[in-house]
């Protein structure tokens, strides 16, 4: 498994959204922006149940994961490797991530019959630019 540097860590931190590359049942890429998350190392998102990233990738665990610099597009860092799904933290998890990105406590979109799932990334490969 590839590491995160401390830099790259540090970049994470910041409130840059991600586009996350899935597979479909047919091999064919499925893209979507999420919020971007990291803890002890390793670099997450996440999503609910009913909806396409978890059940690509229950499916089919690999994926690639591209983070920009807003202000400066060629600082960025991306992610190729394999998911983990849990639910374990996961409520806890989506608050982190709207007051991170939105300012807010508690996420404001959710809906009483939804199941939260994080997605936990084991890079095999990190490219980075911008961040050396």
């Amino acid at each position: 498994m590839a590491k995160l540097t401390e830099q790259q860590q540090e970049f994470l931190d910041n409130p840059y959204v991600g586009v996350v590359t899935t597979l479909r049942e047919d091999g064919s890429p499925q893209t979507t922006v999420v919020w971007v998350d990291r803890e002890d190392g390793l670099v997450s998102f996440n999503t609910a149940y009913g909806r396409r990233k978890p059940e690509n990738l229950a499916a089919d665990q690999r994926l690639s994961l591209l983070v920009l610099d807003p202000n400066d597009p060629y600082r960025w860092l991306a992610l190729d490797g394999t998911a983990e799904l849990t639910t374990d933290g996961s409520d806890a998890q989506i608050d982190r991530l709207a007051k991170k990105y939105l300012g807010k406590d508690e996420y404001p979109w959710r809906t009483p019959e939804e199941q939260r799932v994080t997605v936990r990334i084991r890079p095999q490969r990190i490219d980075a630019h911008g961040l050396e």
